[in-house]
């Protein structure tokens, strides 16, 4: 018998100076049987640092050919595709020529860094494409506010995010690897 996702509901309140977004939603996210709590929010954290009406959960895990987020504009074209982890170098090509920004959210500090070493010529010659870690340490912090149902207040500022809930907060802040255009 195969396992079901588990369904969290997130209350979000997003203040990102950066951008001058200010959005309060509710968010369903399906976490798959095999996505670590750590992985499932670090989706949510990059929900939250691309906060739009438009942007939407995909299948992520459970489709190939899908990003994690994506976001499309109004003739049905990709605008922003969001990865997670450490993919084949292949997808993100993929994706930088069907999408007009591309970002990556890298994580674990041991595999990654090996990963962004190996990797990091073949994407330089990708404009359209940011690479964001987030070390094990921040990771955990975010991991550690998981619940089936959150409520999450985030405030961005000069590339910090002060993200809180009922009873925790704290400041992450991701190592850019790549930015769009360098």
């Amino acid at each position: 018998m195969a396992l079901k996702a588990t369904i969290l509901k997130a209350t979000v309140n997003v203040a990102d100076m950066d951008r001058q977004v200010f959005l309060d939603t509710v968010l369903t996210v399906a976490q798959h049987p095999s996505e670590t709590e750590q992985r499932m929010m670090l989706r949510l954290l990059a929900w939250i640092c691309h906060a739009d009406e438009r942007l939407i959960f995909t299948k992520g895990l459970s489709a190939d050919d899908e990003p994690e987020i994506w976001r499309h504009n109004d003739h049905n074209g990709i605008e922003l595709w969001v990865e997670m982890g450490l993919p084949d170098e292949k997808r993100l090509r993929k994706a930088c020529h069907q999408s007009k920004q591309v970002v990556l959210y890298a994580y674990n500090d041991r595999a990654g860094r090996v990963w962004w070493q190996q990797n990091k010529e073949k994407l330089s010659g990708h404009k359209n494409l940011a690479v964001l870690f987030l070390d094990d340490v921040q990771l955990k912090q975010l991991a550690s506010m998981s619940a089936r149902n959150m409520q999450l207040q985030a405030t961005i500022q000069d590339g910090i995010i002060w993200l809180s809930d009922n009873q925790t907060n704290f400041e992450l802040q991701f190592e850019p690897w790549q930015t769009v255009g360098e």
